[in-house]
């Protein structure tokens, strides 16, 4: 028997008697993420006095558009744009700083801003409005799919798992679902759909009752909703839609309205070839300072249902040369510290500070997010700006929000001490309750609020 004949008997017998179909990753490299991020952000006034949305800081050390982007990425999508508009420039800075694509990597970052053109002078009027005025950009790019996100959600997807799905079932749009129960119906959109997940049904934001009522999904979707089912009886949108790509530049040239929720999703699925994705994990809204609070304190929870720390999926965003965190004498419980902390509190629990973040001696802080500060003295001293930026000492802050570059003095409370829901000061806000101290503020010693 020759060498060769005796290594094809032995290959054949290496060989499994039954092969499994292998179901072949979608290529990523033909999709292209487009993310909104040029929300006014009204409802979180004061976070967004200076800033847009997007921009806000994040559980200590992230803004808020690292989620959208650091998805994209960890789903192996690469081709990637920013379409900005209201108060752009620190978004900018910190796209800038963060994201760059090297030259054995074909993938790239843009940022598209509100801009004049021959054709169009105003600004953006809505999300589709945004991603129409700048086709001449999207057509250029060699994609078959284009994923619109948004710039102020919180979540973690991969992104593979919608367009395999969109492969497998050939659909024109693919909107990414999650169960809810019926008092969030109001303020998203509400679908119902077959057995083969397409989409029969559409209302954006429904505020009638007995309209609600009639979203209401059937039992055999509810099987869908594995481990969420429970009082979820109905199925919203999260407002993140994979296109083909001839199915959204048609349809962007049909409809000419401004919104996607609102107008042209009811036009593409009366189409028939719209599937829903349903997702069953964590996902939030950032719509008012609650949820955004509530988003962030619930980050120094013992298990959270945002994972920052899974090392396959990280929260990419600016890296800081600086220190670890230096603690002394403080009870510290459940809280988070960021690089740069200098804490000497009394007391620290269920907080979270970010980078710089200064604490004086007999501080006690609860239940509160300090943003932490871009430097650690004020790069242009005045009469009424601080020689340092801290939190003073003897100080008490509760359930408080605190904006960065923010100075506080020695005996300052602000434990909302007269149950506000509601306030406008010189010095600071309260919204739901919650206490907001705007970036840049200083705060006099011994202020009461």
């Amino acid at each position: 028997m020759g060498l060769l004949t005796s290594f094809a008997k032995q290959d054949q017998r290496c060989k499994p008697q039954v092969q499994k179909q292998i179901t072949p990753l979608p290529n990523m490299s033909r999709v292209a993420s487009i993310v909104l991020g040029g929300g006014a952000g009204t409802r979180l006034f004061p976070l967004t006095l200076t800033r847009c949305k997007p921009a806000i800081s994040f559980g200590g050390r992230y803004r808020l558009i690292d989620v959208p982007i650091s998805n994209s990425i960890n789903s192996g999508c690469h081709k990637i744009y920013v379409i900005t508009q209201f108060l752009s420039a620190s978004l900018h800075q910190h796209i800038f700083r963060t994201y760059r694509h090297d030259i054995f990597n074909s993938g790239f970052l843009e940022l598209l801003t509100a801009e004049q053109k021959p054709s169009k002078r105003g600004w953006f009027e809505g999300t589709a409005d945004a991603v129409r005025q700048n086709l001449e950009y999207f057509v250029e790019v060699p994609v078959d799919y284009f994923l619109i996100l948004s710039g102020d959600q919180l979540y973690s997807m991969d992104f593979k798992e919608m367009v395999a799905m969109a492969l497998k079932t050939d659909a024109d749009l693919v909107v990414a679902c999650l169960p809810v129960d019926q008092k969030d119906c109001s303020r998203m959109g509400v679908m119902q759909i077959d057995e083969e997940q397409k989409i029969t049904g559409f209302v954006e934001k429904p505020q009638d009752d007995e309209l609600i009522k009639q979203m209401k999904v059937q039992d055999f979707v509810k099987k869908m909703f594995q481990g969420n089912a429970s009082g979820h009886n109905y199925l919203a949108s999260m407002g993140i839609y994979l296109f083909k790509r001839s199915a959204l530049l048609n349809l962007l040239q049909e409809d000419p309205r401004e919104d996607f929720g609102k107008h042209l999703l009811p036009t593409m699925i009366k189409k028939g070839n719209s599937s829903a994705y349903i997702f069953n994990g964590y996902w939030e809204d950032i719509g008012t300072i609650e949820s955004f609070y509530n988003a962030n304190i619930a980050l120094t929870e013992p298990n959270p249902s945002l994972d920052c720390y899974h090392e396959e999926r990280p929260i990419y965003t600016t890296r800081n040369n600086l220190p670890g965190p230096k603690i002394t004498d403080a009870l510290v419980n459940q809280s988070i510290f960021c690089e740069g902390c200098v804490i000497e509190a009394a007391e620290i629990s269920r907080s979270i500070l970010g980078p710089r973040s200064i604490v004086n001696k007999g501080t006690i802080i609860k239940d509160s997010y300090v943003m932490g500060s871009d430097y650690y003295t004020p790069p242009i001293f005045t009469d009424c700006a601080p020689k340092e930026i801290h939190i003073g000492s003897s100080c008490i802050i509760q359930r408080a929000i605190i904006d960065k570059n923010a100075s506080i003095g020695d005996g300052v409370q602000l434990i909302n001490k007269q149950g506000l829901n509601h306030y406008d000061g010189e010095y600071a806000y309260i919204r739901d309750g919650i206490i907001i101290v705007p970036r840049g503020s200083n705060i006099p010693d011994h202020y009461i609020l």
